[in-house]
């Protein structure tokens, strides 16, 4: 799909399959989405165009469809086209019933238009398709993405591991340096004891040898 340089942005070749059961609706939407520089394939059965993605599931853009179609509800083949294939669909009707366009949206359609289909709304079809991929893309970016709160938990874990490493070698060495400066000191005492004192010890002994 190719930007033209218009003030319109208008998208040059999307891939639209136009889905209506009244042939002359069929064949203006036909008409109108040309003029817009768009690739059309159209059917007048939800059935075919089930078909016809599923087959092709990567040669569309983007699917346009009128809500009521004899061989299936055009809100199932909304549900299908959603759930197989992901791709963007705008539901036509000639009908402007509130609650029926609703019903539409809360079913997954990125628009709902009303027939007559004017040409100016449907030079602008193409946003949806560009949102769709914009939004796709943040998706996968958000799967992909590190998660950073556990990345940091697991480094913050190894740090006070760490640190807890460290403070327990400095206390082992703290108790076995204050043990060896224990012992110098009580060597040192016997070492500098009163040579006097030692002397009396040694007469006493000697006097109660005799």
């Amino acid at each position: 799909m190719v930007m033209d340089d218009s003030t319109d942005l208008l998208p040059i070749g999307m891939r639209v399959l136009a889905v209506d059961d009244d042939p002359t609706c069929l064949k203006v939407l036909e008409t109108l989405l040309r003029r817009c520089e768009y690739h059309v394939t159209t059917t007048s059965q939800a059935i075919m165009a089930l078909n016809m993605l599923r087959e092709n599931k990567d040669k569309f853009d983007l699917v346009i469809s009128d809500v009521h179609i004899p061989d299936m509800d055009g809100f199932k083949l909304l549900e299908l086209v959603g759930l197989e294939m992901d791709l963007p669909v705008i539901m036509l009707s000639a009908y402007g019933d509130t609650k029926l366009a609703m019903k539409g949206i809360s079913h997954g359609a990125c628009d709902y238009l009303l027939k007559p289909v004017r040409l100016e709304e449907l030079k602008n079809i193409w946003q949806h398709v560009i949102r769709k991929k914009k939004s796709d893309s943040k998706g996968k970016n958000k799967t992909n993405k590190p998660d950073n709160a556990t990345s940091d938990s697991c480094s913050g874990l190894r740090s006070a591991g760490t640190e807890n490493s460290d403070e327990n070698g400095r206390l082992a060495k703290k108790r076995k340096d204050q043990d060896e400066d224990e012992d110098e000191v009580k060597e040192n005492g016997n070492d500098n004891e009163d040579p006097s004192a030692q002397m009396k010890m040694r007469l006493i002994e000697q006097v109660l040898k005799n």
